[in-house]
C-alpha cells in the first residue's frame, strides 16, 4: 500500500470532476436549509451517514475486487433519483479518465469498456484505489471524505462562507468520518459471503428530491 497514492487520490485537485458538483449543497442553500457553518455541519453529517455510507461501502467493495458490474447495479438500486444516477455516472466517467492516466490497469480498462458512458463514481473510485495498491479502508475514506468536502467547498462559493469556517466544519465531522469509513469497509468484507445485499442501503429522501428539482433549474452554479 502506498500512502502517497492515497494522498494523490484524495487530493481535491485530482482531476475527477468533483469541483463541478456541490453534493446537494446548492439546492440546500437555495431552500434555506444551509445558511452558515452550523447548518453546513448538520448537512454534512446527514449526508455522510446516509448516501456517504452507501458510497463508501461500494468503493470499499470495489477495492476488494468484488465484481464491479454487480456493484454498479447495487449503486443503481440505492439511488432512486435519476438526476443523481446521471451525476454519479458522469463523475464516474471523468474519474475513469483520470484513473487510467494515473494508474493504468486492465481492470479499469475492462470497466471502461463495459460502461462507456460511465459507471457509478464510487465503484470507479474503489477500482481506482485497487489499481493504486490501496485497500478497502483507503477507498472508503476517500469516498466518505468527498461526501463532506464537496458541500463544504461549494458553500464557500454559494454563501461566501469563510473558508476557515468551512474547514473547521470538516474538522468537527472527522470523527464521524472515521466511523463511517470503518463501518463501510466492514460491510464490504461481508459481500464475499452474503452478496451485495450486505452493503448498506441508507437513504436520504430529501437529497433525492432536491436533486430532481435542482436538475430542472435553468441557471445553476453546480451540476448537482
Amino acid at each position: 500500500m502506498s500512502r502517497a497514492a492515497l494522498l494523490v487520490l484524495a487530493d481535491g485537485r485530482f482531476p475527477a470532476g468533483g469541483h463541478a458538483h456541490s453534493g446537494g449543497a446548492e439546492a440546500a442553500v437555495k431552500a434555506g436549509r444551509v445558511t452558515g457553518a452550523a447548518s453546513l455541519e448538520a448537512f454534512c453529517r446527514g449526508r455522510l451517514h446516509t448516501s456517504g455510507l452507501v458510497s463508501a461501502a461500494l468503493a470499499a467493495a470495489a477495492a476488494l475486487g468484488v465484481d464491479p458490474v454487480a456493484l454498479d447495479a447495487a449503486a443503481d438500486a440505492r439511488t432512486p433519483s435519476a438526476a443523481l444516477r446521471t451525476a454519479a455516472r458522469r463523475l464516474g466517467r471523468q474519474m475513469m479518465r483520470a484513473a487510467r492516466a494515473t494508474w493504468p490497469n486492465p481492470e479499469l480498462d475492462a470497466l471502461a469498456g463495459q460502461f462507456p458512458k460511465g459507471a457509478h463514481q464510487p465503484v470507479v473510485l474503489g477500482l481506482t484505489a485497487r489499481a493504486a495498491g490501496l485497500g478497502p479502508e483507503d477507498a472508503a475514506y476517500c469516498s466518505a471524505y468527498e461526501t463532506v468536502s464537496g458541500p463544504a467547498t461549494a458553500t464557500v462559493r454559494l454563501l461566501s462562507l469563510d473558508p476557515f469556517d468551512a474547514t473547521a466544519v470538516l474538522g468537527r465531522v472527522a470523527p464521524d468520518l472515521d466511523r463511517v469509513a470503518l463501518q463501510a469497509a466492514d460491510a464490504a468484507r461481508r459481500v464475499a459471503e452474503e452478496g451485495v445485499d450486505a452493503l448498506p442501503a441508507a437513504s436520504a429522501p430529501l437529497l433525492e428530491i432536491s436533486a430532481e428539482a435542482h436538475a430542472a433549474w435553468p441557471v445553476r452554479l453546480f451540476a448537482s
